[in-house]
């Protein structure tokens, strides 16, 4: 296995991409809704803003898990079937919840929206790490195909907030498995910060942000899957910039 496809195996399988198992029915669609309902009428409320983030957090994470399902369906059968999964989707629309198949990635994108309204909402409230996680993980595994290294249409300002939000969830501290998996992301950041730098002297500074991050996490998680791939962050480190 070359380099490119271990690295991209190393993360699909230690992502926790796949929260849920049960396949859309009928009485799954109306608790979807009903919750979906319940979720906005918060969110839209004049409760406290950590409340507020709170519901937001957990709608974002609803939709996830309805995207998870559709996206498996998508894999297995090239689209969504059933009737139930057709009047959840109708109906998630109507409430201003559409989900929709990304024509670039050939699959439904993760909904970053709702965590960036909760932490606009509360960004130091008590569902802050969890929803900064959320957009971090999204973000990161639609942002490219094969090589997590070459992203689709990345400019050095995108990056530049990617990393930025892969600090903050870092300094955030949410629970493992999410902080080990935030950490890593942040490593594969600098690692493709040092050859999009704009110039030399800000590529070696992302150089040392990467070796020091993977340092860090060798140490921290030694019996960690994703050590594998550590070695070809490191390969590119040592490659000239583009």
């Amino acid at each position: 296995m070359t380099a490119w496809p271990l690295l991209l195996t190393v993360l699909l399988c230690c992502a926790s991409l796949a929260r849920a198992h049960d396949v859309i029915t009928a009485a799954s669609a109306e608790r979807y809704l009903t919750e979906a309902q319940q979720r906005l009428d918060t969110v839209r409320s004049r409760q406290p803003a950590s409340q507020r983030a709170g519901s937001a957090t957990r709608l974002g994470r609803m939709l996830d898990e309805i995207r998870d399902l559709l996206n498996r369906d998508v894999e297995a059968h090239g689209r969504v079937q059933g009737l139930a999964t057709e009047y959840l989707l109708r109906e998630l629309k109507t409430k201003g919840l559409p989900l929709e198949i990304s024509p670039d990635l050939g699959r439904f994108p993760a909904n970053v929206s709702w965590y960036r309204e909760a932490l606009r909402l509360s960004p130091e409230g008590p569902h802050a790490a969890e929803a900064s996680f959320a957009w971090l993980q999204g973000e990161f595994y639609d942002g490219f195909d094969a090589d997590p290294l070459r992203p689709r249409q990345q400019t050095w300002a995108g990056l530049q907030e990617q990393i930025a939000l892969g600090e903050r969830t870092v300094k955030l501290a949410p629970p493992d498995p999410q902080s080990e998996e935030a950490k890593f992301i942040l490593a594969v950041l600098y690692t493709r910060a040092v050859r999009l730098a704009p110039d030399r002297k800000t590529s070696n500074q992302y150089a040392a942000r990467a070796r020091a991050s993977i340092a860090e996490f060798q140490s921290r998680y030694p019996e960690s899957l994703r050590i594998a791939a550590l070695p070809i962050l490191l390969q590119n480190l040592d490659r000239p910039r583009r």
